[in-house]
């Protein structure tokens, strides 16, 4: 009888730390959920406010296509405080897109500041040809390669839209 009572005592205490366990190992995937997910927002939220902080004191609003960058930061700010209050799948569709669109647009403004590199430095050594003349354009006037960073900015959004998926 007492053997019996030890076992259904193990019984119940390894039930409860069963039960108990998968809600505290839960519970501590929660919190790493809500960690992450906020480190994203934090990068997300930095990254813009960082970009056109920078465009702005660069005087890079003065035409159309310098506003590019800056209307697609401007939508994606928007999108992201729609999908942060109503998680649908529309919002995440949308906000997909104007991800995508961002990231164009930074590929879009390395070729427009490589071309414009180009250009001047074809003005300024007229000799120069095909690699030497490339490597000069790369490291020119403009910086080539700082619209790229409207794809790493685009690639934290999708992180956090990957983020929201896998909680649904």
């Amino acid at each position: 009888m007492i053997l019996f009572r030890i076992h259904l005592d193990n019984f119940y205490c390894q039930a409860f730390l069963r039960i108990f366990g998968s809600l505290m190992q839960n519970d501590q995937n929660k919190f790493q959920y809500l960690g992450l997910k906020r480190i994203l927002l934090a990068a997300f939220v930095f990254m813009t406010v960082g970009t056109v902080l920078e465009l702005y004191l660069l005087d890079h609003y003065e035409g159309v296509q310098q506003l590019i960058p800056i209307l697609c930061i401007g939508t994606s700010i928007l999108t992201l405080i729609v999908l942060f209050f109503r998680k649908t799948n529309l919002t995440l569709k949308l906000f997909k897109s104007v991800l995508v669109l961002t990231a164009l647009s930074g590929v879009y403004g390395a070729f427009l500041h490589l071309l414009a590199n180009y250009e001047f430095e074809q003005e300024m050594k007229p000799t120069a040809r095909g690699w030497d003349l490339f490597v000069e354009s790369l490291s020119g006037a403009l910086p080539t390669l700082a619209p790229f960073s409207m794809i790493v900015l685009a690639l934290i959004g999708y992180s956090y839209v990957i983020l929201i998926k896998q909680k649904r």
